[in-house]
């Protein structure tokens, strides 16, 4: 019997597979993670930061901004969640990795997706991390879910001292953002309710966040 590809079966398929693919593998978690809910999470968070920004004057692309969150790690069913100090170890082997899962995306397009929705789906697939307001709002949602996953294990204290460096580049990546009206709301809406909790090595992170974000220095000086 010939085997035929139904249409937008394997990217469906692919929706399954996300759920099993966990994130931040090889170390102890008291709740683990995985893509599918990342990807949910990232774009419930992307839609307020939005709303942030849309209310502060910036002109939001609203598909824009739902297509880049809910697909920006669809493609990690390709090559799995690999460990951050892996992935970014050299600048050649993340370059060797992108091109990998660029060129297995481009193949899963043109085999898998129906002609008449490839162009379509080569734009949600590709790197959403862009230049625009909505590349910007969906960077900015990536590290404040990455931030929650770490935190989520800092404040049941637990002792691997990755989940620590997860939170601090997390700050670090906001950082980068800080001019923005959304960045400027996580530090003045957001933060100070995280550090009124108690979790792990909290002083150090507490005075990281204060020196990466004046606008969070500002209103705990208040």
């Amino acid at each position: 019997m010939q085997n035929i590809i139904m249409p937008m079966h394997e990217f469906f398929m692919g929706m399954n597979q996300l759920e099993l693919i966990n994130r931040a593998p090889g170390f102890f978690k008291y709740q683990p993670h995985n893509v599918a809910a990342h990807s949910w999470k990232v774009t419930q968070i992307a839609q307020f930061l939005a709303d942030v920004e849309s209310q502060n004057g910036a002109k939001i692309n609203w598909q824009s901004v739902y297509e880049k969150a809910l697909n920006h790690d669809y493609t990690e069913r390709f090559i799995g969640d690999i460990k951050t100090p892996v992935k970014y170890a050299t600048s050649t082997l993340r370059s060797m990795l992108a091109d990998v899962e660029d060129s297995m995306t481009e193949n899963f397009i043109k085999t898998e997706i129906p002609r008449q929705f490839q162009s379509a789906y080569t734009r949600r697939l590709g790197e959403g991390k862009d230049g625009s307001i909505e590349g910007q709002i969906l960077s900015i949602a990536d590290k404040v879910d990455l931030m929650y996953e770490a935190y989520g294990e800092l404040e049941k204290f637990n002792p691997e001292p990755v989940f620590v460096n997860i939170f601090q580049s997390s700050l670090e990546a906001l950082s980068e953002f800080k001019h923005m009206a959304s960045v400027k709301y996580i530090a003045t809406d957001i933060l100070p309710d995280i550090f009124a909790e108690d979790f792990i090595n909290k002083d150090l992170l507490y005075d990281l966040a204060k020196s990466l974000l004046p606008d969070f220095a500002a209103a705990e000086n208040n």
